[in-house]
């Protein structure tokens, strides 16, 4: 253990609900092996040179409590501080850029974070692990070589990595704790995870030999290797975890090839281990889709994007039937005709207008809710950012549960109450309409919206549990909101026919025709 280092640091549940680095409750000052705040360089000096391992410490500061610190913030001066790292890490013959979160689930300005490590061989990550079991590798490359590696949690999965440098070659393997035999191939090294810009590749071409790294509590009875389903011979001890047999690799100088390690212990335990390997340079070899398209994405963007479309969308409908003159309706209009009726009713009509457009507004400019967002510490929570503690946390989550408002409540909040003044149009009230020949339909529409604005019921509960009783009822987006709803709902139902005579009539002469 003398020859140990051990280098921990902090992730999102680590500053959840901590309302400055000084907290007492800030155990990971505490408790931690580094016991150090902030992003840092480790240089591992060998008698063959120099490895460099620069944390990304993304962490918020003040923390937040849950869901609102789930994406990572840089700022600038933290940006600069991290530049001037990577400048000193050229020096080294590798470096190991390392933090919590994704690069995709980090906020940080211009040139922004993945510019910041492209001279790094690597990233390696947690936050997101392996997505409940929907992403057991959620590995991917940067455009300028820079792998990116997530691993799966070690709470719930027991998942570690272990991670060579061979002859300036980078290896690992993703392991479940307690899963014996260990077996890392370091050469050939897997050309997915190879960069010419970051590693001397032609080192495998002129290798002499096959090289592995076996480990277990019993001993190593055998490790055989195949390459292309032929075997190549049994691997010898050379000292410690380190296997080594001879080989050719001139033999395997064209195209792709699979190199397999079985590695058997005393116990009578075997793994087996192997990938593809190529000596060819203009090869290709792509990661999966939907790895890339997590690890690579600048997700608050994508979100910030969403959000401002969704709301724009809905807000232009409402200006737009607002002001078109409402066409007359012909002999028996179709889905669409009398779905365009009903939204030039709903915004012609004052009360319906004004409400759900000063929603759509209030949704991106107002504050959501105002409570103790940390203990002790009253803040506000905005789409584009939370105020708390006397600082400003830029937006990512909250555009997310924006768009989950505009989709699953303010829209549909739209469209329904279109709907049930389309039927007080055809002369129904709320009795009769559910006796009309399609009442199952009927029943289903508002069966959908009670469970909806059950939903937002249930939100203002989460609110009062996990941010104060305060949060509870200063919640515009939530317990108002509801409110406001109910209010609405209950008018189109108990408005006085009179207000809509001209749309009654109109309906009748269209149904009588």
């Amino acid at each position: 253990m003398e020859k140990t280092k051990w280098i921990d640091i902090k992730g999102n549940h680590d500053s959840f609900n901590i309302p400055h680095l000084d907290s007492i409750r800030n155990y990971y000052r505490k408790y931690s092996a580094w016991r150090k705040d902030g992003s840092f360089h480790y240089i591992h000096t060998t008698s063959f040179g120099n490895y460099s391992f620069i944390c990304v410490d993304a962490t918020l500061s003040p923390g937040p409590k849950r869901p609102y610190n789930f994406l990572g913030i840089l700022n600038m001066n933290q940006m600069e501080e991290l530049s001037l790292m990577a400048k000193e890490s050229l020096h080294s013959n590798h470096t190991i850029w390392f933090g919590h979160f994704p690069t995709s689930t980090i906020i940080s300005p211009a040139p922004g974070i993945r510019t910041l490590m492209s001279s790094a061989t690597a990233y390696l990550c947690g936050h997101l692990h392996t997505m409940g079991g929907l992403m057991p590798a959620l590995h991917s490359q940067h455009r300028g070589g820079t792998l990116e590696l997530e691993l799966g949690d070690w709470m719930d999965n027991r998942r570690y990595r272990i991670l060579a440098f061979d002859h300036d070659l980078l290896s690992f393997t993703d392991l479940n704790f307690e899963e014996w035999p260990v077996v890392l191939i370091t050469n050939p090294k897997s050309f997915l995870y190879s960069s010419s810009a970051h590693e001397p590749l032609v080192k495998i071409l002129y290798s002499t030999h096959v090289r592995i790294l076996a480990f277990s509590p019993s001993v190593i009875t055998s490790v055989e290797v195949y390459i292309d389903g032929a075997h190549l011979g049994n691997a010898h001890q050379v000292s410690g975890p380190l296997y080594v047999l001879r080989w050719s690799p001139q033999n395997y100088s064209e195209g792709f090839h699979q190199i397999d390690v079985t590695v058997q212990d005393a116990s009578g335990r075997t793994s087996t281990r192997g990938h593809l390997f190529a000596l060819e340079e203009n090869l290709s070899l792509r990661f999966g889709f939907w790895p890339s398209v997590i690890l690579l994405t600048d997700h608050y963007v994508l979100a910030r994007v969403l959000f401002g479309l969704i709301v724009l969308i809905q807000i232009a409908l409402l200006i737009i039937f607002r002001y078109l003159q409402k066409p007359a309706l012909k002999e028996k209009p179709g889905l669409l005709t009398l779905t365009s009726y009903s939204l030039h009713v709903f915004s012609k009509t004052n009360i319906f207008y004004y409400s759900i457009l000063v929603l759509n507004l209030y949704t991106i400019l107002g504050p959501w809710f105002v409570g103790e967002l940390i203990d002790g510490q009253v803040g506000a929570c905005f789409s584009f950012g939370v105020f708390v503690g006397g600082s400003f946390l830029q937006g990512g989550l909250t555009f997310v549960v924006g768009i989950l408002q505009m989709l699953f409540f303010n829209l549909p909040l739209m469209a329904y109450l279109c709907w049930c003044l389309f039927l007080r149009c055809q002369g129904h009230s709320f009795c009769s309409h559910l006796r009309h020949a399609r009442h199952l339909m009927a029943v289903l529409v508002h069966l959908t919206m009670a469970l909806l604005l059950t939903w937002q019921v249930y939100s203002c509960y989460f609110l009062q549990r996990t941010y104060g009783t305060l949060a509870f009822f200063l919640s515009p987006m939530r317990m108002w909101l509801v409110v406001l709803t109910s209010a609405l709902i209950y008018k189109t139902w108990t408005m006085k026919s009179s207000e809509l005579r001209t749309y009654i009539v109109e309906m009748k002469n269209c149904q009588s025709s």
